[in-house]
């Protein structure tokens, strides 16, 4: 990390939202409830997932990793941001904004790899039944899972060790909540070009890749649907997608348009909006969708409660 011409700083400056003390008051409790609820929401879903043996299907084991995924990558943003809002100077050491950027970068990419697989996993409960307990067998769906931290970790350690080995000669105010990768590059008085295609190429393949393997399954899934003759059947069948679906769109829609964007087109302080709701409020809304959702979570709450 270190160059003849320069060092990396010990700290660097969060500019978060804004520095009127009230409104930094009234943020502070705002993520506070969110984050107390995604926490609760998200745990309890994943103690409830491995106390029901109702729940012990790959379709559910995907959810408990999933919930598992939301914490940790609201965890290593949510918590620093409340005490920003409340301290009177709002850094963060180097190190420390290497291992905020590496965790969720790395949560964030394997949440991808996960949706993909809950997507597959659809795809062989209705497209292909008799063959669904081969297809989505103990060791197929473990394989997905390593498969999708694997590769989260491989990415974000790439991510943060270029990004950490540029020249920082110049600021080292970030103008974000959080440390994320662009808003570093933006600070760096080098030449950031191999940073930004890298982060273009490999956010896009992960991104890409497994929002058309998302695509391409719910066609199928489509297909199969819509040759089922009982309208009940179908409207049955395809309820057990909407949950997913509905999750997915609400994580990609704002994943590609923070990461697979020229960045020329990058707005630090637009960006920061749109970064609060894929870092701190959409983990909180999957518990409440797959709950809210689904008959099998809904009833295995039901009996646990009773």
């Amino acid at each position: 990390m270190l160059r003849s011409n320069y060092t990396l700083p010990t700290e660097f400056i969060l500019v978060g939202f804004t520095d009127c003390p009230p409104v930094r008051v009234t943020l502070f409790f705002v993520f506070l409830v969110v984050y107390t609820l995604t926490v609760v929401g998200n745990l309890g879903l994943i103690i409830l997932v491995n106390i029901n043996p109702s729940l012990h299907t790959p379709m559910y084991y995907f959810l408990g990793n999933l919930s598992f995924l939301d914490v940790s990558y609201s965890t290593a943003i949510a918590p620093k941001t409340m005490v920003n809002f409340l301290a009177s100077r709002k850094s963060i050491s180097s190190y420390g904004c290497a291992l905020q950027m590496f965790f969720f970068a790395c949560f964030a990419d394997a949440e991808c790899l996960i949706l993909a697989a809950m997507a597959y996993d659809r795809y062989a409960a209705i497209c292909n039944p008799l063959l669904y307990s081969t297809l989505m067998s103990r060791r197929v769906c473990t394989g997905l899972v390593v498969l999708a931290y694997f590769s989260g970790s491989l990415t974000s350690l790439v991510h943060v060790s270029l990004t950490f080995s540029l020249p920082f000669c110049g600021s080292n105010v970030i103008n974000h909540f959080f440390c994320d990768i662009p808003p570093l590059l933006a600070l760096s008085c080098a030449d950031t070009h191999i940073n930004e295609l890298l982060l273009f190429a490999l956010c896009g393949f992960i991104q890409t890749s497994t929002f058309v393997i998302i695509f391409i399954s719910y066609c199928c899934i489509l297909i199969t649907v819509l040759g089922i003759k009982s309208s009940g059947s179908r409207s049955k069948t395809f309820s057990t997608c909407a949950s997913h679906l509905i999750a997915v769109t609400l994580f990609y829609g704002t994943l590609l348009f923070m990461y697979l964007r020229p960045a020329t087109s990058y707005s630090l302080d637009t960006d920061k909006v749109v970064a609060v709701f894929y870092t701190v409020v959409f983990p909180m809304f999957n518990p409440i969708i797959y709950s809210f959702r689904n008959k099998d979570v809904k009833n295995a709450l039901r009996k646990l409660l009773e």
